[in-house]
């Protein structure tokens, strides 16, 4: 932590730029004519009283709030990475980056050779997921980033006067630009839109990011060994845009084979750029010095495998030899652009080019234009590759059902009943028919409904591997995996399409097959449903096939764990002990088959979808479960927040990079004891878990729920192109994890982050004090513990009890409202006083930067939350068009304000 005088320094950097920025604000809303609005902000940040009563410019105040929220968090971001570079100035290492954790592998003995063997078997891929409580535009991004940058010259750049006016004037135009601009979606926007917006970020953000994290990994190296620095450690991008059709009807086959060929031709694209760009920085001359006979070597190779092609780019820079060789890289990828002969046959051949060059450039002595030119484009082409990222697929294991049961009716079966089969009739069903080759459906059978869905998408599927391979396609995730049937069931649809191939041993799948378990339920499960799967031999053949396809040094596969639904399940505590329990056992699995397993964590942007710190969640992780290769989902508007700015997404995926190496490292030793308290613990957890779904199985909970929190403008809210229910039931069960973690956030119950937790920790404190304290000298040496209860703290101080009263008064039925209420109120004080117990000093000393953004904030959203309220009140009786939009401003401005949707 921080001492006092570099706190005093950071807030008040913090407070000046923003104070400065919201002047501007003011200023550009009085020369627009809302002077009261401009008067309005003022008071929002002063402590003068604020009125909360509305007026003629409700909307008006809406929208400037927001986007003083939206320039709050420029500031924030910026001072945070200014600091960082103060503190690095003076030599001091950041815990997460490579700096700290290379010196820290160091300091347990590990050796250089040791980190280098590691970090050529580490992955990290980055997952971008598409969510309907997303509700900033692209264009509302690019402006963020263009007031960020001006932000960030004013900080840098010793100006003149004149200087500074012009700046000043600059700024105030971006953010005029800004106000100007509608801030949400007034049409419900498709999947195309949203496959733009991922687009946007693979294509203009990441490729510079790449560069950008391979030049800070280069220097950290020098700085903590004296050797050459070993390639970037594997980093991957991977997306659900255009794959994800779990609940999502307008995701077709269709869409999901346009989204494949955007990635393909957008890498395409970017490594011909890139090319172009280095054959412009290398013009060195041919002089006495000749190029490396290596390089000829291979400069000749290239001439020779491109024949007549190469003759163009021979002919450009003939006394730059050096140039002509990435000239005729350029001409081989444009043969892999056209399809033709001499071309590319997969992205690691342009990988062993670069480094060819690279490695020429140092013979030469010319190490520095190897490291700053060269070792980034590589690093590049080794992250896309010839598919900007990988396009997962994604399905619901009901779905898979009635497909089924639609090909056993389209085929004729008697028994075409196939979602009230047994798992025991299913296995053996689908034993029966994996061992044939022949698929249910010829190409002029005619199909309906899920059965049609399921088998077009397969076909297109196996059109797109004879194609171009699997590089472009990430793994194919079952959505509620309940069984090993679940799984086996792709496997069948799988043959549909022509993607079981033939082996020595028998047919093996060309796609990875990934179980999600969501639910505490399926979670418990989730190791013997694997060890099953593990054990079938089609699935012993797929990874054996898949092994020597990759290249790795040990079967793999994939196993993703669900945060949101299991945490709407049990409630925070059961939920995130689940997960750490079950990593741990599915970990054993993997040994027992001898597969590495890379475990892939579908969190979401709030505490209550599996937020957290990143180098924090992964010191919590169970030893001996992570291998060195991990997935994880970015979602919402956490994309925006962590990516649209290069540095603060360099220093992300670099702590997400750095953070696997080291765990990764440290996990080698293998599995350890279960924690002595953890007995203790499960009891907690399931008191917990009582205590939760006594809340949620209470008379009359959906309707407090549905009428204390604006979930119904939610629904109707146009941010997302994906309904906000799975089925369109009216159920808690059906309603999706995001939506029921934002609404909560937006009433400011934020009541799926901390619930249950009170009732189970005073229970644990007044019968058995003793364990009680014996838990509290646990907690600072107990990674997992403290991370949770962190975690925990942070909900419960974004909660608002004033303004949750507010919201319940919508509740209609008075008794109701008056029972429900004042239970989660107390819950909150039990919460708050065990966790001030635990932790033993306030949370203002030991997190004054959370502490600090909560108060600068509340002011302006108490005026909102009362507006919000007000607002539901009124469209509730009226169902009006202009109230809802009106209300959905609020929305949008809440969840600026807090810097979290779902």
């Amino acid at each position: 932590m921080p001492d006092s005088a570099d706190l005093e320094e950071e807030f008040a950097k913090w407070s000046a730029d923003f104070l400065h920025l919201l002047g501007l604000l003011r200023r550009v809303l009085a020369e627009d004519g809302s002077a009261g609005v401009a008067e309005f902000l003022r008071r929002c940040f002063d402590p003068a009283d604020l009125p909360t009563e509305p007026d003629d410019d409700s909307a008006a105040r809406c929208q400037a709030l927001s986007i003083a929220f939206q320039l709050l968090n420029i500031v924030e971001e910026n001072t945070a990475n200014q600091m960082r570079r103060r503190g690095s100035r003076r030599h001091e290492s950041e815990p997460g980056l490579w700096g700290g954790n290379l010196a820290d592998l160091e300091a347990r003995g590990r050796s250089e050779p040791a980190i280098r063997a590691a970090l050529a078997a580490s992955s990290c891929e980055v997952v971008l997921t598409a969510h309907p409580t997303e509700a900033k535009r692209a264009t509302v991004l690019e402006h963020h980033r263009a007031l960020y940058l001006l932000l960030l010259e004013r900080e840098t750049r010793a100006m003149t006067d004149l200087e500074a006016a012009i700046l000043e004037r600059r700024t105030a135009a971006a953010i005029a630009r800004l106000w100007r601009t509608g801030e949400i979606f007034l049409a419900r926007p498709d999947v195309q839109s949203e496959i733009v917006n991922v687009l946007h970020y693979f294509e203009t953000v990441f490729p510079d990011v790449v560069e950008l994290a391979d030049l800070r990994f280069q220097q950290s190296w020098r700085t903590s060994f004296s050797s050459a620095p070993p390639p970037l450690p594997r980093l991957r991008f991977g997306t659900w845009v255009g794959g994800d059709r779990d609940g999502h009807p307008f995701v077709t086959a269709d869409v999901t084979a346009g989204m494949l060929a955007r990635l393909r031709a957008g890498a395409l694209r970017l490594m011909t750029e890139r090319l172009t760009r280095l054959a412009a920085r290398l013009s060195f001359a041919a002089g006495p010095e000749p190029m490396p006979a290596s390089l000829r070597e291979r400069f000749g190779a290239l001439i020779a495998g491109l024949g007549e092609a190469a003759k163009p780019a021979l002919a450009r820079n003939a006394d730059e030899p050096w140039r002509q060789y990435v000239n005729l890289l350029g001409a081989r990828l444009q043969r892999t652009v056209a399809g033709a002969s001499g071309g590319y046959a997969a992205a690691h051949e342009l990988v062993d080019d670069l480094g060819a060059l690279e490695a020429g450039l140092r013979i030469v002595q010319a190490d520095v234009v190897a490291d700053i030119d060269v070792r980034p484009l590589a690093a590049q082409a080794a992250t896309f590759g010839f598919t900007l990222a990988r396009l997962d697929l994604r399905q619901n294991s009901a779905f898979h059902d009635r497909a089924i049961a639609g090909l056993l009716a389209a085929g004729g079966a008697e028994r075409t009943d196939y979602p009230a089969w047994s798992e025991a009739e299913k296995l053996a069903f689908l034993d029966r028919e994996l061992a044939s080759p022949r698929p249910f459906a010829g190409a002029h059978t005619r199909l309906a409904g899920e059965a049609a869905e399921a088998v077009a998408l397969m076909r297109m599927l196996g059109i797109h591997v004879e194609r171009h391979g699997m590089a472009g396609l990430g793994p194919f995730i079952v959505s509620m995996t309940r069984g090993v049937a679940d799984l086996l069931a792709v496997y069948l649809l799988a043959r549909e399409g022509g993607l079981l191939t033939d082996t020595a041993d028998g047919p093996a799948c060309e796609m990875m097959v990934v179980p999600l378990f969501e639910t505490i339920r399926d979670l418990d499960a989730s190791d013997a449903i694997l060890d099953a799967f593990l054990a079938h031999p089609l699935t012993a053949r797929t990874l054996a096939y898949t092994r020597n396809r990759e290249g790795w040094a040990e079967p793999g596969c994939t196993v993703m764990l669900g945060y949101s639904d299991s945490n709407k399940d049990g409630g925070i505590l059961a939920s995130q002990w689940a997960l750490h329990q079950a990593q741990t056992r599915l970990a054993r699995v993997g040994r027992k088959h001898g597969v590495q397993l890379e475990f892939f964590h579908g969190r979401g942007g709030t505490i209550g979808r599996g937020a957290g710190p990143t180098d924090a969640f992964l010191a919590a992780l169970p030893a001996g479960t992570l291998t060195g290769r991990l997935r994880v989902t970015e979602q919402g508007e956490v994309i925006a927040q962590r990516y649209a700015n290069r540095v603060t997404a360099s220093l992300h995926l670099e702590r997400l990079a750095a953070g696997v190496l080291r765990t990764a490292m440290l996990h080698a030793a293998g599995e350890a004891p279960a924690h002595p308290l953890a007995p203790l613990w499960s009891e907690v957890v399931a008191a917990s878990l009582t205590a939760y779904r006594a809340l949620v199985e209470a008379d009359g909970f959906v309707a407090f729920f549905r009428q204390a929190t604006p979930v119904d403008a939610i629904e109707e809210s146009q941010i997302g192109s994906r309904p906000p229910r799975r089925t369109g039931q009216p159920s808690l069960a059906d309603l999706r994890a995001i939506p029921w973690v934002f609404s909560w956030s937006q009433a400011r119950f934020h009541l799926p982050g901390w619930y249950g937790v009170g009732s189970a920790l005073d229970a644990l404190r007044r019968e058995r004090p003793d364990e009680f304290v014996r838990l509290r000298a646990a907690l600072p040496d107990w990674p997992f513990l403290d991370y949770l209860l962190h975690n925990v703290e942070a909900s419960l101080l974004m909660a608002d009890t004033d303004i949750m009263r507010n919201y319940a008064s919508l509740v209609e039925d008075a008794a109701l409202r008056k029972q429900l209420l004042a239970r989660i109120l107390a819950e909150h004080a039990l919460a708050s006083h065990a966790l001030r117990a635990l932790f033993g000093r306030p949370a203002a000393e030991r997190r004054p930067r959370l502490v600090r953004t909560l108060e600068l904030r509340a002011r302006g959203l108490a005026w909102l939350h009362a507006e919000q309220v007000r607002l539901l009140r009124d469209w509730r009786r009226s169902d009006d068009d202009a109230t809802l939009h009106a209300l959905l401003l609020t929305v949008n401005a809440i969840a600026m304000g807090q810097k979290t949707t779902g």
